[in-house]
């Protein structure tokens, strides 16, 4: 029996405030508007992100909403004018959109795009439709979206320009992760830094973007990739990714950006923070060279709303950059990782710790918050 222009009630986890637990409820999904795409979601991972924003001192929520962002999977219906999709399709949602109108879109030297809805800070955009509306409903209120994907629902309605079309042949349950954290990490390295072959790299945090930035050192051609992390406990997984050294700050006698430099003469030639907080950001930036050592920003922490550094840091030849969905444009580049992951190229089996069913969603929010989880794949 045809759903198309019907309304779908499926299950979705909700949250409906701060600090809580996210509630499975029944929702109802409606059907799509203009440009817009009603997918089936078959898999999607739990991001430090989403944990984020129902943290008690997130600044950035709005309540009721349904979270994720890191999903994949079919498409069921479209509205008016989408003519990129159809039915049957095998997507995954994009939380940067690709209008391939606006002057970002139209320029090589960003991926960021005015669909976003917030140009100061993501977490703030694409929180309705663009006809300021939610397709969502739970117990007759209107349920916000998040970062236009919401794919903790059995079925989610985006924008047709926060969608990727990818090959039938793929497995969702892996290519989810190229929704957030592998591409955010892995283009970090390749798009934002440029890591160059011979290069020596530092990688703080070893989490799910942490690792996927250790991959694009590696696949780039880096000599030397020093990770680290408080929890000693990742150094295996990175070293079997093509981490040569690993170092746990805890350890250590000294400030962890003096034993970098001692150990690498001077420094790194690029380093990347995929923690947040102040801290890390200095260390990250002044473990790399003078001359011309390159920092990449990643992660923002809770509250981390300032970055206090000497200008000559940056005079003495440094630069320091940050970097958004990895620098990808996000509509033409998936397939292309697809094809990449497809062909071997790297490894999406190694970030994932567990697959867990859909309704066990808190369980794998805690064991991301307590570091015991790479990435948590939910399915319905």
């Amino acid at each position: 029996m045809s759903t198309k222009g019907k309304v779908i009630k499926c299950k979705a986890a909700i949250a409906w405030e701060l600090g809580k637990p996210l509630c499975i409820e029944e929702v109802e999904v409606a059907p799509p508007k203009a440009h817009e795409v009603r997918i089936q979601i078959i898999a999607t991972a739990v991001c430090h992100t989403d944990a984020h924003i129902i943290h008690p001192k997130s600044t950035e929520s709005v309540f009721p909403v349904i979270l994720g962002h890191e999903g994949a999977g079919i498409v069921e219906s479209v509205g008016p004018g989408v003519t990129n999709f159809k039915p049957g399709d095998k997507v995954i949602p994009l939380y940067v959109p690709q209008c391939r109108k606006c002057k970002f879109c139209l320029s090589p030297l960003t991926n960021i795009c005015v669909k976003l809805g917030s140009l100061e800070n993501p977490l703030l955009g694409q929180k309705l439709m663009e006809d300021k509306t939610s397709r969502f409903t739970c117990k007759g209120k209107s349920v916000y979206h998040f970062l236009g994907t919401s794919t903790f629902s059995q079925y989610t309605v985006v924008s047709d320009a926060n969608l990727s079309k990818i090959d039938d042949d793929v497995n969702l349950e892996r290519v989810c992760l190229l929704g957030c954290g592998f591409s955010t990490g892995y283009g970090a390295a390749i798009n934002t830094a440029k890591v160059t072959p011979g290069s020596t790299c530092a990688v703080f945090g070893l989490g799910s973007v942490g690792l996927s930035a250790l991959i694009g050192c590696k696949v780039a051609g880096a000599s030397r990739i020093i990770a680290i992390d408080i929890n000693s406990e990742k150094f295996t997984k990175a070293k079997g990714l093509g981490a040569t050294d690993c170092l746990n700050p805890r350890d250590l006698q000294k400030p962890i950006q003096e034993v970098i430099i001692e150990m690498t003469n001077g420094g790194v030639d690029f380093a990347f923070d995929c923690v947040g907080g102040f801290e890390v950001m200095v260390a990250a930036l002044e473990c790399t060279t003078v001359g011309w050592g390159s920092c990449t920003l990643i992660g923002v922490a809770m509250q981390n709303k300032e970055l206090i550094l000497s200008p000559l840091e940056l005079l003495m030849g440094r630069t320091i950059n940050g970097t958004l969905f990895g620098g990808w444009k996000s509509a033409d580049s998936i397939p292309k990782l697809v094809t990449d992951y497809k062909n071997k190229k790297f490894n999406l089996d190694a970030l994932v710790t567990s697959t867990l069913p859909f309704d066990k969603i808190n369980e794998a929010l805690d064991l991301i918050l307590q570091g015991k989880s790479i990435r948590t794949i939910l399915t319905f």
